[in-house]
This record gives C-alpha cells, structure tokens and sequence, in this order.
C-alpha cells in the first residue's frame, strides 16, 4: 500500500471515530445493555453498536480492507495487505458505570513480511474531545498541535500508568511491578483505559505506561502516536495470539523503569 494513501485513511478513520464517540456520549449516563460480565470486566451491547457502525464507515470508504476487533475478528486479517485494528470503546468498566474516561482506537496496520506495522492511528476521547492522531514518518498531533513526550529525566519525577488485565496471569504478573514502581515514581496511575494512557505519554501527561496480557486492540493506535511524539513503544510478544506485554515511556527514563520493572518481577518470584 502506498503512503500517499494514508492521509485518506486517516480521513475515514477519524470520521469513524467521532461517529462512535458521538455514540458513547449520548449512552453515557444512559442504562446500558450488558452482553456479558465477568469478575474483571463487562461487555456491552453498545460495544457491538459501536464496532457495527465504525465498520460501515470504514467499508464504504475502503471496502477491501477487512477489520480486527474485540467485537468481532473478519478471518481475512490474518492475510491481507492491510488491514483496520479497532476496539470501539476502550475503557468500557469505566463506561459502564458512568465514568467519562474511555476512548475510541483505531489503528491501520500493513503487512510488512510475515507480520504488520502500523501506519495510521486515531485515538478520539468524545468526552474532552481530544483526538489524538498519527502517520507514520510524521509528527504525532492533539487537536491538530503537535504533540511530544515529557522532558522528565528521572523515574522520581515520573508519573507512570499501569494496567491490570483481566487474566488471574496479568494480575499476578503486574502485582509485584506496582509494589516495586509505586515506592520508585512520583506517582502510579490506574486509568482503566490502555489507549487514553499511551497519548497520556505521548502528549507528556504521562511519562511512562507498562501492562501484561493487553490486546492488539488496545495499543495498536496509541501505540503509533506514542512512537511518533518521540516516545518508546514496546509490544511484546504473549503465547496467545494479539495479546502483548507492553512497556512505553518518554524515552528518556527508558532503562530505569525497565530496571525496576525487572526488580519486581523478581522480588515476585521469590
């Protein structure tokens, strides 16, 4: 795909976006529809809403294009040039009870050998109306201005977020990580949305963010934005498929907060 295409992308990305969006703040203090709960998490009717309509948009402007979303994977991601990596409400605990911090994600990904690369993404608050966006190669945005991670030089002065999957694994893997950070930073934030906290670090609010068994969904769109505001953005690699660890920060406090990331795993192995 050539990337000349992107900015038409971006276009129909965005617009996805906010049309979702517009979605989530009419349903925001509004009974809500669950589909399904469990200890760590709920899914809503309105998630489902939300991928249907941002996937007709995205189909009538680029119909070749198939999606990968948490409401619902099109088989044909796994080998077509491109493809749309979306999760319509990121943030959907906070949703759900009335909490005005989620966001919209999404990502376009270009296969690149055996694997894909992000090239566009949009990331879209609807309840500050912030839209973060990102083209590979390119400045990373906020409203349009161009953003850039934080200046802070040392893990102290930092502000870093943490997320806790919903899997008994995550939880017992990011335990340990808290216990070592939360003694180490200025202070920890749990935000409850993986997408809101990778622009947080992309536009300086944040400095850093780590989290265990996150989903391709999640990150995929902020990632790219972090990467593009000068920040470090490092997925890595689970055993089940479009699931990641992930550390990102401002680049500059890169080697200490990984230091202590392995200081507490370990202290949680003994």
């Amino acid at each position: 795909m050539k990337s000349s295409r992107f900015p038409s992308l971006q276009k129909s990305a965005v617009a996805a976006a906010r049309g979702a969006g517009g979605l989530m703040r009419l349903h925001l203090r509004r009974t809500k529809k669950v589909n399904e709960s469990c200890h760590h998490d709920i899914k809503l009717d309105l998630d489902v809403r939300c991928q249907r309509a941002i996937t007709r948009l995205l189909a009538r402007d680029f119909p070749g294009i198939p999606v990968l979303g948490e409401e619902g994977i099109d088989e044909r991601v796994r080998a077509a040039e491109a493809r749309w990596v979306v999760d319509p409400i990121d943030g959907t605990v906070n949703f759900a009870h009335g909490i005005p911090h989620a966001a919209v994600s999404i990502a376009l990904q270009v296969r690149e050998g055996d694997a894909y690369a992000t090239k566009v993404g949009v990331v879209y608050d609807p309840f500050m109306d912030e839209l973060w966006t990102a083209i590979v190669g390119r400045p990373a945005l906020l409203n349009g201005r161009r953003i850039h991670v934080s200046k802070r030089r040392n893990l102290g002065e930092s502000i870093v977020s943490l997320g806790f999957a919903k899997s008994t694994e995550s939880l017992d893997h990011m335990l340990p990580v808290f216990n070592e950070l939360v003694h180490r930073v200025r202070k920890i934030r749990l935000m409850g949305s993986a997408a809101l906290a990778l622009t947080y670090v992309a536009d300086g609010r944040f400095d850093g963010y780590v989290e265990s068994g996150i989903r391709l969904w999640d990150i995929a769109a902020g990632g790219l934005i972090v990467q593009c505001a000068g920040g470090v953005f490092e997925p890595g690699d689970t055993a089940e498929e479009f699931r990641h660890s992930l550390n990102c920060n401002n680049r500059i406090i890169d080697r200490e907060l990984k230091a202590a990331v392995v200081a507490g795993l370990a202290r949680g192995a003994r």
